[in-house]
C-alpha cells in the first residue's frame, strides 16, 4: 500500500490554481529557501511544533516521554532537546493543552483522497480542483503519482506546485496526469541562488524549458524578497528567460511576507530575515511593469 507524510490540508484555497481547490501539503524539499513559509516542510520526518505560551506546567509530557527528551531548566520552564526526541508523539498525546504538536502523519492514497473529495461539489461549480503542494511534493513521487493517477480516474482536475528541484524522470512520470504545474523561480543567477536555497538552479531551469516544449500548462511563481531577489538585473533576466521558454506562460508575483516567523521559534530553527519589511504595492506595481514589458502576463 503506498503512503505519503503529509503535513497539511487547505480547503477552499484559491491561490493554487483555477477555482476552488484543496491543497494537499507533503513533507521534505530539497531547497532550504531563507524566506520559505512552511519551514515544518523542509524535513521529510515527521517534527515537532512547540507552543511554550499554552504550557500550563502540569509535566505531563515529562512522565511519557520514553527518551527523556523533555526536562525542567533552571527557570523552572519544561524544555525539550530535539536531538533526543524520536517524534513518537507520546507527549503530544499527553499534552492537555496542546502545547505540542507532531507535524506529519502517514496517510495512504485513499485516506487523501476522501480529504479531496468532500469537496467535489466545489470544484464542478468553480473549476478548480486539487493542489498538492509541500515542501517539494515530488519527492514523494510514487505516493504523489497515485494520487494523481486516482484524480485523473474520478475526473478531478490536477495541479503540482514544484520547485523543479526533481529529476526529469520524476517529473516524466507525473505530467500525463497533470492539468496544472505552479513552477518556482527563485533567483536567475546559479551562484546567488545557491546562496538563497542551498541548491543550483540548472536542473529546476532545465526541467522548466522541457516541460514548456512538452505543450504543458504552467504558471511561473516570483517570490520578490527585498533585498535578495528583487534587483532589476535579476527581474529583467527572469522576464528574458520567460519569455524565451518554448511557450508564453504566465507568471505570479508573489510579494513576501513575514508571517512564517513565528513557526520557526516553534520549530527551534533560526530565521534570518527578521528586518526585511514586505514589499510595497507601488514597487509590485513597478515589477509588474517590468515584466509585462517582455510580453508577459503577469499575475
Amino acid at each position: 500500500m503506498t503512503t505519503g507524510i503529509v503535513f497539511d490540508t487547505k480547503r477552499f484555497s484559491i491561490h493554487d490554481g483555477s477555482g476552488i481547490r484543496t491543497t494537499i501539503f507533503l513533507k521534505g524539499c530539497p531547497l532550504h529557501c531563507l524566506w520559505c513559509h512552511n519551514p515544518e516542510s523542509q524535513s521529510p520526518h515527521l517534527d515537532v511544533m512547540l507552543r511554550p505560551n499554552r504550557c500550563i506546567a502540569c509535566h505531563a509530557c515529562l512522565d511519557e516521554c520514553p527518551q527523556g527528551a523533555i526536562f525542567i531548566n533552571g527557570s523552572s520552564s519544561v524544555t525539550t532537546d530535539l536531538s533526543l526526541c524520536i517524534r513518537c508523539g507520546d507527549c503530544t498525546d499527553a499534552c492537555f493543552a496542546e502545547a505540542r504538536e507532531i507535524i506529519g502523519k502517514e496517510m495512504t492514497v485513499a485516506q487523501v483522497m476522501a480529504e479531496i473529495e468532500r469537496d467535489l461539489s466545489f470544484y464542478d461549480e468553480s473549476g478548480g480542483g486539487v493542489t498538492f503542494s509541500g515542501g517539494e511534493p515530488l519527492l514523494q513521487r510514487e505516493f504523489v503519482l497515485a494520487l494523481l493517477q486516482e484524480c485523473k480516474r474520478k475526473e478531478i482536475r490536477t495541479a503540482v506546485d514544484t520547485s523543479g528541484a526533481v529529476s526529469w524522470q520524476t517529473l516524466d512520470r507525473v505530467r500525463a496526469f497533470t492539468d496544472l504545474f505552479l513552477y518556482d523561480i527563485k533567483h536567475i543567477d546559479d551562484a546567488t541562488h545557491k546562496k538563497l536555497t542551498g541548491v543550483s538552479n540548472q536542473l529546476i531551469l532545465a526541467n522548466l524549458r522541457q516541460l514548456s516544449a512538452q505543450g504543458h500548462n504552467i504558471i511561473l511563481r516570483f517570490a520578490i524578497i527585498p533585498g535578495l531577489n528583487d534587483s532589476e538585473a535579476n527581474i529583467r533576466h527572469i522576464g528574458e528567460f520567460a519569455a524565451n521558454l518554448p511557450q508564453r506562460h504566465p507568471i505570479s508575483i508573489l510579494p513576501y511576507h513575514a508571517t512564517a516567523a513565528d513557526k520557526y521559534q516553534r520549530l527551534n530553527k533560526p530565521y534570518h530575515l527578521t528586518n526585511i519589511q514586505p514589499p510595497s504595492d507601488t514597487r509590485m506595481a513597478d515589477i509588474a511593469t517590468i515584466l509585462r514589458g517582455y510580453g508577459l502576463e503577469v499575475i
